[in-house]
């Protein structure tokens, strides 16, 4: 008879029962992969913490992923009119996806700047309308619901 002493958890290690065991039901999706699975998810755990564990799904997801990745790259590397593909043309092509954080930063910064703008904005015509009257009349205030005597 088995004790639980001989089924301590520390005995059992995530790499023991990773899904990769159970990949005979899978062969037909891993074909349509763009790239070794093996190879994205050593990748993968490369970057992630070690006590991480990666799903099947994520896995196949991200090498989807990465693939449309190429794809997209390619796609604007067409672009252009030379048969030759130059490190130049693919530095440009890959820019947006090296830079992202840079990109949303920047994204962030003109957004603020906008908002700004439309603050000094509201503040200009709520001026415009308090201080320039051509007619000594009642005006409805737009800003508030309120008229004005």
């Amino acid at each position: 008879m088995i004790s639980e002493e001989d089924f301590k958890e520390e005995d059992f290690k995530e790499e023991d029962f990773e899904e990769e065991d159970f990949e005979e039901n899978d062969e037909d999706e891993n074909e349509s992969l763009p790239f070794a699975k093996a190879e994205v998810v050593r990748l993968m755990r490369q970057n992630l913490d070690s006590d991480k564990m990666i799903r099947e799904r994520v896995k196949v997801e991200m090498n989807k992923f990465l693939g449309e990745i190429v794809e997209r790259v390619c796609e604007q590397l067409n672009e252009y009119p030379y048969t030759t593909v130059e490190y130049e043309m693919l530095k440009e092509s890959i820019y947006p996806y090296q830079n992202i954080s840079r990109i949303n930063q920047e994204k962030e910064r003109i957004l603020m700047h906008l908002e700004a703008i439309k603050a000094d904005c509201n503040a200009l015509a709520m001026d415009v309308k308090s201080t320039l009257k051509l007619k000594d009349v009642v005006e409805e205030d737009e800003f508030h619901g309120l008229t004005k005597e």
